[in-house]
C-alpha cells in the first residue's frame, strides 16, 4: 500500500476478536483511480509470493475495496468512506502492529473511551 502513496496505512491484529481473519491491514486513498491502484499492486504482489486473494469486492466504485487473503483481509478505503465506517472505531480493542519505518495515524476513540462515553450520555439521560 505504502508503495502506492496509500495514507494512514494501520494493520490491527484481531485474531483473539474473531475468527473470520487474524490480521486487518487498512489504507485510505485521495480518489478511486488511487484506490484501485492500491487494490491492483497488493493484489499484484501477493499473488506473485504465491498469495492470491481469495476475494475482490468493491473494485467497480473503488470507495472500498476489500480484499479477502484468508488469514488477512485488506481494506482499501477513499477517504470519505473510511471515516464513515470508522472500522478503526469498530475494532477498538485489537492490538495495533508497527509498520517498520511508517508512523502509524493516532488511535481513535478506544473501547474504553467509547464505553465511559456511552456512560456519560447514559446518566445525562
Amino acid at each position: 500500500m505504502l508503495d502506492k502513496k496509500a495514507t494512514d496505512v494501520l494493520i490491527l491484529h484481531v485474531a483473539k476478536l474473531t475468527s473470520v481473519a487474524d490480521y486487518l491491514v487498512l489504507g485510505s486513498a485521495e480518489s478511486d483511480r488511487q484506490t484501485r491502484s492500491i487494490a491492483d499492486h497488493v493484489d499484484g504482489i501477493l499473488s506473485q509470493a504465491g498469495g492470491g486473494a481469495l476475494s475482490i469486492e468493491g473494485k467497480a466504485s473503488s470507495q472500498w475495496v476489500l480484499m479477502d487473503f484468508g488469514d488477512v483481509i485488506v481494506h482499501v478505503f477513499r477517504q470519505d468512506a473510511r471515516h464513515h465506517y470508522g472500522l478503526e472505531r469498530l475494532w477498538a480493542d485489537a492490538k495495533r502492529v508497527a509498520i517498520p519505518g511508517y508512523e502509524s495515524p493516532p488511535p481513535l476513540l478506544t473501547s474504553k473511551s467509547v464505553t465511559r462515553t456511552r456512560a456519560r450520555a447514559a446518566k445525562r439521560a
